[in-house]
């Protein structure tokens, strides 16, 4: 059984229950989204992820988790610990933060849009994901359409949630950034966005551009999974895309959240499921419970939030941050404390 099961159970309900107000009650369990086993190679979780892309590493004061997924991460360890990591990083990483103090090697990582975390440094006990006014409600016809702009595992978990329970949903990728997991997981892409139609255009054109905001100002829910500068990279401001229409719903899936000191930091599943405490403790030190845990929490949550707002009439933020989703799953099923 998974050690999130009954964070996932209790999500589940709730969107069973949300759909089921829509007329067509949604399953998912049946879905097959909340976890990527028989899909991607996993080993066994520790110190080591069971993706095997983030570490939990010793500090002078504490632990942290240090995730290498992308190839830019590596590139980044000598600006990060002023040292040669060499072609095989670890050792390097954790002499070098062996003597530092946490919270300076995350700050210096964040700069760099480094995914390092804190273990245990996010503490939440609501599995919601907090929905902020900041348009106008409005009526909407049935079925709504979706954007899911969002890549990797979270935010088209949330996109695929809606699909079942009817809504319309395109993804929308840019022709110079698909989505990863198109190649990595084609499998476990089938599942998460098999049910939705496929959009691609360049988002570096201005003519891409104008054609993604003609695409969200038609929608009447959009994903993201980008920081609010990436967003704001592209030429789009959220405030302002909700004055133009009302009722609107964006679902923001980041690290940290969309406001706040820590909005720009990077985060993925496993780092961010270390920062909220979703680890398990063995003589002291931190281990990992599974893989990536802080996206099929968030992605169940952003998938409640979104369907909560339709509900509501729109004109709202969904803001869904794995850290704090992971923290308040940690609470719920008992990982919160170390040993």
């Amino acid at each position: 059984m998974s050690p999130i099961a009954p964070a996932l159970a209790q999500l589940a309900a709730e969107v069973a229950r949300l759909t089921a107000a829509l007329g067509r009650e949604v399953d998912v369990s049946a879905l097959r989204i909340t976890d990527r086993a028989g899909v991607l190679p996993l080993a066994e979780p520790g110190r080591v992820s069971p993706n095997g892309a983030t570490r939990l590493i010793e500090a002078a004061d504490g632990w942290i988790a240090v995730n290498l997924a992308r190839e830019e991460d590596r590139e980044l360890i000598p600006a990060w610990l002023g040292i040669d990591a060499g072609a095989e990083p670890w050792p390097a990483i954790a002499e070098g933060a062996r003597a530092r103090p946490s919270r300076g090697l995350i700050a210096d990582a964040a700069l760099l849009g480094l995914p390092v975390s804190g273990v245990g440094e996010m503490v939440s006990d609501d599995l919601q994901a907090p929905r902020l006014r900041l348009g106008a409600p409005a009526r909407r016809s049935a079925p709504a359409k979706v954007i899911d702009l969002s890549a990797l595992w979270a935010g088209p978990m949330c996109g695929a949630v809606l699909a079942a329970a009817g809504c319309a949903v395109s993804k929308v990728e840019s022709t110079r950034r698909a989505d990863p997991t198109r190649q990595s997981t084609p499998e476990f892409f089938r599942r998460l966005n098999g049910a939705k139609a496929d959009l691609a255009f360049d988002f570096s054109t201005p003519d891409g551009r104008r054609r993604l905001r003609a695409e969200i100002l038609a929608a009447d829910v959009v994903i993201t999974g980008a920081r609010p500068r990436g967003l704001a990279s592209l030429g789009l401001s959220i405030e302002e895309l909700m004055a133009e229409r009302a009722g609107l719903v964006w679902v923001a899936v980041t690290g940290y959240g969309w406001t706040g000191p820590d909005a720009g930091r990077v985060a993925f599943g496993d780092d961010a499921a270390a920062a909220g405490g979703l680890v398990g403790w063995e003589a002291g030190a931190p281990r990992f419970l599974g893989d990536a845990l802080a996206d099929p929490v968030t992605g169940l949550a952003a998938a409640v939030g979104a369907l909560q707002a339709l509900q509501q009439g729109g004109g709202m933020l969904v803001d869904a941050a794995l850290a704090r989703s992971a923290a308040a799953a940690a609470a719920l099923c008992g990982f919160r404390a170390a040993a």
